[in-house]
């Protein structure tokens, strides 16, 4: 009699494929280099796995389904849990300023600026996409700030502030408008600050 009993998640047969402390890292970095040459749409778990050089239920075991995966590759870029508590660690003084360089840090480094490209692009079509941005960049990092400043209106306060650096990664990176996409970063860092400075801050912003 054939077994029709269904399959639960978990942890695949060694045999299935190479298991060890590595393995979800290289299956994260593998994931990272697929969304940002193919987009969301185009990247499954399957081509994620053949790229890691593991079965798919590895995948699975390891993130889950194909948007978690996506949230990992996103979360990897910011690190949010060593990010936040370093641009509180001075206080309110100077919170803009260290939000807007460390933004462009990120994006200035080509290893994390090009699964980030991918995240834009797929975030302006796909509304999964769109969707783990918005939770990652506001939940995760700038709301989390605001509301440890201890501000009115804190989600109002980080959605600006998004708007603000998102804004300016998509002209300077995605389309590459100019002059935007040849300024400096310090120039950017030195024009953008005071308006995230406000936008966190002051009690009347």
């Amino acid at each position: 009699m054939t077994d029709t009993a269904p399959r639960r998640r978990g942890r695949p047969a060694r045999d299935r494929s190479a298991t060890g402390p590595g393995t979800r890292e290289k299956i994260l970095d593998a994931a990272r280099t697929e969304f940002a040459e193919s987009g969301y749409d185009k990247t499954s778990v399957r081509g994620i796995a053949k790229a890691a050089g593991v079965d798919p239920a590895l995948v699975h075991h390891y993130f889950g389904t194909k948007d978690e995966v996506f949230g990992a590759a996103v979360e990897v870029s910011f690190e949010p849990a060593l990010l936040v508590p370093k641009l509180l660690a001075g206080g309110t003084e100077g919170i803009g300023e260290r939000l807007a360089r460390f933004f462009l840090g990120v994006w200035e480094n080509p290893v994390s600026r090009a699964p980030l490209l991918a995240i834009i692009r797929s975030a302006l079509t796909h509304e999964a996409a769109a969707k783990i941005l918005r939770t990652f960049v506001l939940q995760r990092i700038l709301e989390r700030i605001a509301e440890e400043l201890d501000v009115p209106n804190p989600t109002f306060r980080a959605e600006l502030a998004a708007s603000q650096m998102v804004g300016i990664m998509f002209l300077r990176y995605v389309i590459q408008a100019e002059p935007l996409a040849s300024v400096p970063p310090e120039e950017i860092v030195a024009m953008v600050a005071p308006t995230l400075q406000r936008y966190l801050t002051d009690a009347g912003a």
